[in-house]
């Protein structure tokens, strides 16, 4: 792997991800400015994003090679509800970040959870990524649920790591690798008591 410049679309059942544009800004926006979307990122309270702010940083996905950001878009509508980050890239250890953000249209019909194998598998497969972490807040059970249920495996508990509405909310530490990707390539069954 030389680095994340070229920017793939991918295609899944439900989904497509594939790389921004400008254009997409106005959309992103209005994800971006969700109440659910901003509670679940911890970012809320978070000044807006200005429109120009939008634009340039949609505008300029396609030309970083340090990171992959692809939208996700519902293959039954064609909408833009989300997207997919491959960030804060480890060369030497063949480890990135991984971010997804689902807006109101997308949720709740399992456009996350494809969108999420479409992704790993890209990453481990095609760039040969090692390892592929995560960071998600405790007040989010859909999304551990749905990381488990792909592959992620708990490693820690930032503890009291955001003060919402008044109350410290702990980050679980999540990743997966690539032995483990290639013996269940995103399919998981868990065990329920």
């Amino acid at each position: 792997m030389n680095d994340f410049s070229h920017k793939p679309t991918l295609t899944g059942d439900k989904v497509v991800l594939r790389p921004f544009t400008e254009g997409d800004a106005e959309t992103m926006a209005v994800i971006l400015d969700d109440p659910e979307t901003l509670r679940l990122t911890g970012s809320a309270g978070a000044p807006p994003f200005t429109p120009a702010h939008l634009r340039e940083w949609y505008g300029s996905r396609g030309a970083r090679p340090d990171r992959l950001d692809l939208g996700l878009v519902d293959r039954a509508t064609g909408a833009l509800v989300g997207e997919l980050v491959l960030n804060d890239w480890d060369e030497p250890n063949r480890s990135c970040n991984f971010r997804i953000l689902v807006g109101p249209d997308g949720r709740d019909r399992g456009l996350g959870t494809e969108a999420i194998r479409l992704l790993l598998a890209y990453g481990f497969e095609r760039l040969g990524l090692h390892r592929i972490h995560l960071g998600v807040y405790a007040f989010n059970p859909r999304a551990l649920h749905v990381y488990e249920r792909v592959g992620f495996v708990r490693e820690g508990v930032e503890r009291q790591a955001l003060l919402h509405e008044g109350e410290w909310i702990d980050c679980v530490r999540m990743a997966v690798l690539a032995p483990e990707w290639a013996r269940h390539r995103g399919r998981v069954r868990l065990h329920t008591p």
